[in-house]
């Protein structure tokens, strides 16, 4: 009877084993996906599948062989589940790529600074104009008003990440920069991660020879940086233009997209492209806090 009923159960229990391995090959998806191997490979993915994303213009991706902007993102180490505030967007290039991939599980937040000047007024209200005509897209991004010279861009500790792009040469030029560089760190969370990229200075330059004409001292862009508290992560050379000489009358805004001079040996800086760019990632040290458990998980 033992022997029996012995025999009996290992049937029954071979028997249950191949009907869950069916019913588990039937939910495995058809075809040939393979599943990322990683949350790097995850977001590489989702990446490529915003950048060819029908809401951005021609015109902008015309502007990723410029400005790397997969690279880049990766080499801050961007993840769609994280709370990420971009400084001064402008017209909202980054805004494109940045609100959709964060829209699900994360977070955008464009911070813009409250200001009367024409251009910053433009700026802000095309950027409103982005978001209300697409809410499938921006519907889930925030914008949120700073002062400049006081500048708080959330509750202390609130986001993962925060960037800016092609803006340190404004704040420097009107004497704001070190009040951004620690309202930066004031926001981040512990293991939070800055990412800055900016015109970069031919090597040697000073700061007041140069900071008139757009283009910076990387040195002095990290100083900014450690005076408020942050570390030195990583360089990239993802942005750098070795055409750029850095040497031009109306200074980096002479080069595409400005185009200062307007024809006036248009086909000249054409070649040679957008600026050459630094590109830092930044950490504000101390230990992340720890996910929350899902309380929905069983």
């Amino acid at each position: 009877m033992k022997i029996r009923l012995a025999v009996g159960l290992s049937t029954a229990l071979l028997l249950a084993g191949t009907a869950y391995a069916q019913q588990v090959a039937q939910d495995q998806p058809s075809g040939d996906l393979v599943p990322p191997t990683s949350a790097s490979d995850f977001t590489a993915n989702q990446l490529d599948a915003v950048l060819a994303g029908s809401w951005r213009s021609e015109h902008n991706k015309a502007r990723d062989v410029y400005r790397h902007p997969k690279a880049t993102l990766q080499f801050f180490g961007l993840q769609p589940d994280q709370t990420v505030i971009e400084i001064t967007p402008g017209g909202g290039w980054y805004s494109e790529i940045l609100a959709p991939l964060l829209r699900d599980n994360g977070h955008y937040i464009a911070a813009v600074a409250a200001s009367n000047d024409a251009e910053s007024k433009q700026d802000t209200a095309s950027l409103h104009a982005k978001f209300s005509a697409d809410p499938a897209e921006y519907g889930k991004a925030s914008i949120a008003t700073f002062n400049p010279k006081t500048p708080v861009f959330g509750a202390p500790g609130s986001a993962d990440m925060v960037l800016t792009f092609r803006n340190v040469h404004n704040w420097t030029m009107a004497g704001t920069a070190p009040a951004m560089f620690k309202a930066f760190y004031a926001v981040l969370k512990p293991g939070g991660t800055l990412g800055v990229v900016d015109h970069r200075a031919a090597a040697g330059a000073s700061l007041d020879a140069v900071k008139a004409s757009g283009y910076l001292p990387t040195d002095y862009v990290i100083k900014l940086a450690t005076d408020a508290g942050f570390k030195l992560d990583a360089q990239s050379e993802i942005n750098a233009n070795p055409k750029d000489t850095k040497d031009y009358p109306k200074g980096v805004w002479t080069l595409p997209p400005t185009l200062t001079l307007g024809d006036q040996d248009r086909a000249k800086y054409l070649a040679i492209g957008e600026s050459d760019r630094m590109t830092l990632r930044f950490v504000k040290e101390g230990k992340a806090p720890a996910a929350k458990a899902d309380a929905t998980a069983h």
